[in-house]
Formats: structure tokens, sequence, C-alpha cells
């Protein structure tokens, strides 16, 4: 199935007179449809305060606009398109942040990946003066979770989100970038050779028509893309104020999971991770399966937690334990006085080094009985009772 040419057309009018998640038409677009919306405002039946329509429509040709796209190698994906991301519907309802919500009223999409590909995915951000401990996980939990079958998504900037995308290329997983300008350009210059390998393999995603320029307000809507595109958005090193927070309040908002990977308690570029997970607002996780934990279905992914490796000493009963801890480390020590120091009766205490013996944890030397190197090593508390 395919939407309407007529309301592709109109959905691309409308993204031509209002910017991205403007919160006066958060949810209008889904209810009426593109080609009902656009006839309202042109008749002046619906009023968007501070914008004048008629002048702005006088100036669109979404013919056009669709044609400049088709030839740089992007398509318009709108509602009714069988790779139309769903998930990103509840951005209807989400409450706005500076004044920006909603779902978008159509994605222009460079590369050959579906969109559909999105409804296995995990969005991947962070600081942009990223540390190398960041970049390093980010990459490798991209990494991970390509592996597992999910796509990787996140917006292309220097440091976390560059690694992540990285990571993921570098398993074969499929990558999604969400930009804030034309998806035709690329922001930041430097990463050209990224977003050519990204619109050959994977997709570049944007609100924005072709050739248009990055804003501080564009980057703000198209975080809420981010986290609306995934199952849940993990964010890798975020100083207080910072766009990684920002997609985590949408995630948050949107109810899914939100995940923090933590760093020095020193490192400022981990200090709003921190307070993320402080708050309870993000879940601490240090690696691609905790993450696949959050996002898989019911069971489908567990964490296997390992054990601390268990030591020799750990298996000994509280009177054997009692017994270890009455002899000297670096002499010998006799019965009656290992008794003596332990409180415990002679018989007790020979019985008890006997099997301490058989263990490799005491010996006997000429001096009386010594720990052995074994013992020496840090015990946990004992584990069986006397």
């Amino acid at each position: 199935m395919s939407a309407t040419d007529e309301e592709r057309l109109a959905r691309l009018a409308l993204s031509q007179i209002l910017e991205p998640g403007d919160f006066r038409i958060a949810g209008v677009t889904a209810q009426l449809g593109g080609v009902r919306l656009l006839e309202l405002l042109r008749s002046g039946e619906h009023d968007v305060p501070k914008i004048d329509i008629a002048a702005r429509l006088r100036t669109v040709d979404p013919g056009r606009q669709l044609e400049i796209g088709q030839r740089s190698g992007m398509r318009y994906v709108v509602p009714g398109d069988d790779e139309w991301p769903e998930q990103m519907d509840p951005l209807d309802e989400v409450t706005p942040l500076y004044e920006r919500t909603g779902a978008p009223i159509g994605l222009w999409v460079r590369g050959p990946l579906s969109l559909s590909t999105l409804t296995r995915s995990v969005a991947i951000v962070g600081a942009r003066a990223a540390t190398t401990y960041g970049a390093d996980i980010a990459s490798g939990i991209a990494a991970d979770v390509g592996r597992a079958g999910f796509t990787v998504v996140s917006g292309g900037a220097y440091g976390i989100d560059i690694a992540a995308h990285r990571g993921a290329l570098a398993v074969g997983t499929p990558t999604v970038c969400v930009v804030a300008c034309g998806a035709d350009r690329v922001y930041p210059p430097s990463h050209r050779r990224l977003f050519d390998i990204l619109a050959r393999d994977g997709a570049i995603v944007s609100e924005q028509a072709p050739g248009a320029a990055p804003t501080r307000l564009r980057f703000l809507s198209r975080n809420r893309l981010i986290a609306g595109a995934a199952r849940g958005t993990v964010i890798v090193e975020a100083s207080r104020r910072s766009g990684a927070r920002n997609t985590a309040t949408w995630a948050t908002r949107l109810s899914r999971a939100v995940m923090g990977v933590p760093g020095p308690v020193t490192s400022g570029a981990s200090e709003g991770v921190h307070r993320l997970i402080r708050s309870g607002e993000a879940t601490l996780v240090t690696c691609g399966e905790e993450v696949l934990e959050m996002v898989g279905g019911m069971g489908e992914y567990l964490v296997n937690e390992e054990p601390a490796p268990t030591l020799p000493r750990d298996q000994v009963t509280l009177n054997e334990q009692r017994v270890l801890d009455a002899m000297p480390a670096g002499t010998g020590a006799r019965i009656d006085a290992i008794a003596e120091a332990s409180g415990i009766s002679i018989i007790v205490v020979e019985s008890a080094l006997r099997v301490l013996e058989s263990r490799g944890l005491v010996t006997l030397a000429g001096d009386g009985w010594r720990l052995t190197p074994v013992a020496l090593q840090t015990p946990a508390l004992p584990v069986a009772q006397a």
C-alpha cells in the first residue's frame, strides 16, 4: 500500500509552510489528513497564530520540491506508505518541549534502507566532545545490538553519534541517521564519508526540505524523532545541558526505555548521564547485553550474571573460619595456641585443621601449623555454618 499522490503533495506543502514539530498542529494532520488540513488553512477555517499562511502558500510548489528531492536520490515517506514508522505517531500525544512536539508530517529519506526496520531499533546518542572511553563504549554497544538484529539510530554528529554509526557498520548492521538539515546535505561536512556510506547502505532521515540548513530549534525537533524512532535510547556521556539529555526527555515522555552508561565520577562529560541515573530517569547499563534486556521482548534477552569466582576459603564452616582467623600470617602456631586464640576446644581445632589441610589451606611445618598461600587470598564470608 502507498499514500495517494494528493496526500503526499499536501503534506509536502504543509512541511514547507510550518516548522517541524510545531506544537500548534500536533495531532491535527493525523486527525484531518494533509489534504483536508491544507484546504482549511487556505480557506482560513483553521488558523495557526503568527503565521501568514496565505503568503507562504503562494511560494510553495510541492511538486517541484518532490522532483528536486527525487533527483537527489530521496523519497518522501508519509503515513499510508508501507515503510512509515508508526512508532513515531505517539509523538502527537506528547507534552510540548521548547514548543515542539507531534509526529512528523512526512519524512525525507535518502538511502535504500526501509524505515520499517525501525520497529526493532535502538538509539545511541551522547556528547559531541566525547572521550575515548565514551566512543569505545558507544561503538561496542552499537555492534552488540546490531548483531542481535536491531537497527542503530543516531544523529551523525561528532563524538558519540559517529561512534555509534561506525560500530553498527563494522558488523554490517543497518544504521539510520536523523539530521536537522536537508537529507541531501552533509552536516558536519567532515563526515562526508559516513554520509556517503549511509546513502549507499543505510538511511539518512529528515523532516526538512532538500537543501535546508540546520538551526538550534531544528536540532531540538530532530531529537524527538530519534527518541520516537527507537524502542529505547542509550545515553553515553552527556553534560548537564546537552542535546542527548533533551533526547532522553523525549524518550521518557514517550514511555520508552532510557539507559545511561556511567563514566568516571570526576568526568564532566558524564555528569548529565549520572544525574539521569540518580534521578531514576535512566537505567544503568554497561554493555550491549544489558541494553538488549531493556528493549527486547519479555524473556527474549536475559543477562547472565556471572558470579564472583569461588575461592577455596569460601566453603569453610564457621569453626574452620575461626581457626583460620586465629592463625598468624607469617609464622607457625601450635594447636593449643590456636585453640586459645579462637576460643574453640583443642579437639575441635585439631579436627578443623585436618579438614583445612586436605583443602590445601593449612600445612604442618617445623614450627607448627601455617597458612598456605591459597588461604591468604582475600576470603568471602563463610557459606556453611558449623
